[in-house]
C-alpha cells in the first residue's frame, strides 16, 4: 500500500507561483505513472500533468508553459511548479499513482489507484 502526502498549496494573487510536493511512503515501481489532478468546486476531477518513472511528462493545454511536473526518484517525491497562476487554477490539487497501461501516462482519473488527501490552491484576481 502506497500513501501519498501533498503539501505546498496556499493562496496567491493572479500571476503568482506555487510549488506543490507529493511524498510517497514507498518506492514507486518503474511501471507506474505519477500525476497531478485538480478538482474545482462543483466540477469533476481533471488530470493536469503526468510523468512516468523515466521522466516523460505531459500536461493539459490550459497549463502548458505555466506548470511543470517533475520528480526526485531518490526521495520518492513528485513536484508541480505552477507559475503565472490564474483564478481558474483555483482547485483542490491531488497527487496520484497508478500502473502505466499505454505508450503515455493517462490523464484520466480511472488510470490511478493511489491518491493523496489533496492540497488547496486558491488564486485571487
Amino acid at each position: 500500500q502506497v500513501q501519498l502526502v501533498e503539501s505546498g498549496g496556499g493562496s496567491v494573487q493572479a500571476g503568482g507561483s506555487l510549488r506543490l510536493s507529493c511524498v510517497a511512503s514507498a518506492m514507486i515501481y518503474s511501471g507506474y505513472c505519477m500525476g497531478w489532478f485538480r478538482q474545482a468546486p462543483g466540477k469533476g476531477r481533471e488530470g493536469v500533468a503526468t510523468i512516468d518513472r523515466y521522466g516523460s511528462a505531459r500536461n493539459i493545454d490550459s497549463v502548458k508553459g505555466r506548470f511543470t511536473i517533475s520528480q526526485d526518484n531518490a526521495k520518492n517525491t513528485l513536484y508541480l511548479q505552477m507559475n503565472n497562476l490564474k483564478p481558474e487554477d483555483t482547485a483542490m490539487y491531488y497527487c496520484a499513482a497508478g500502473p502505466r497501461s499505454g505508450l503515455q501516462c493517462s490523464l484520466f482519473v480511472s488510470g490511478y489507484n493511489y491518491w493523496g488527501q489533496g492540497t488547496q490552491v486558491t488564486v485571487s484576481s
